[in-house]
């Protein structure tokens, strides 16, 4: 795999997006923002992709059975970061073998992939290999991606461990968390981070310093309750 395919710390975002930074916009429902971002949640069938989105987006937890995801569905948030208002559209992905296609052709235009698996399934952390690879073949350079260990609050069922997790994404440079849509554990600072690391390459001032993904969520793990291994 080529080194460059994966600069979600270095690399600079170039691809098109509905809305560029400068006057405000407006989206939806009367937000407003200044700047759009494409965001793609991934991996396989239910390792909780929908579960992430509706505890960020809404911040409650789908408990119970639901119809698995069909395809693609969307929704949008607005976030702000250090006064610029971000506007993360999320499209989250059906994970079934059968939609890998249809998932394939949303990805050049994606600015960032969660790559989600499921800590108490270790097929979905075994899986993550090709997905990378899917990533390295059919999306934009300067993409940024991040590597989610969901549902880390299943400590008695759990399959993977945490330095799993940490060892894949050192092998791959890509920023990771184990994240818990149940319990809301790190899922708004992955996506803060996201927004953070997108707002910076398109309007980054330049007294700034440059901004680094792994850093940050590091950083915004000491102020929150990690996971149990």
């Amino acid at each position: 795999m080529g080194q460059n395919k994966f600069p979600s710390l270095l690399g600079t975002s170039n691809g098109s997006n509905h809305k560029q930074s400068g006057n405000s916009a407006v989206g939806h429902v009367g937000d407003t923002y200044d700047l759009s971002c494409k965001v793609m949640l991934i991996g396989d069938s239910g390792v909780g992709k929908t579960c992430l989105l509706v505890r960020f987006k809404d911040g409650t937890f789908l408990s119970g059975s639901f119809i698995s995801t069909i395809g693609i569905d969307f929704r949008h948030k607005v976030i702000d970061v250090d006064g610029t208002k971000v506007k993360l559209q999320i499209w989250d992905t059906a994970g079934q073998e059968r939609f890998r296609s249809i998932t394939k052709a949303y990805y050049r235009d994606a600015n960032a992939l969660l790559l989600l698996y499921d800590v108490t399934n270790r097929s979905s952390f075994d899986n993550v290999r090709a997905w990378l690879g899917d990533i390295r073949d059919y999306s934009q350079d300067g993409v940024v991606v991040m590597l989610l260990g969901n549902k880390c609050d299943s400590t008695s069922e759990r399959q993977v461990r945490k330095e799993d997790g940490e060892r894949l994404s050192k092998e791959f440079g890509v920023p990771f968390m184990e994240t818990s849509a149940k319990t809301g554990v790190n899922v708004e600072l992955a996506f803060i981070a996201i927004g953070r690391d997108l707002k910076m390459k398109r309007i980054k001032m330049p007294q700034e310093e440059a901004f680094c993904v792994a850093d940050f969520v590091q950083q915004g793990q000491k102020h929150q309750h990690c996971c149990s291994n």
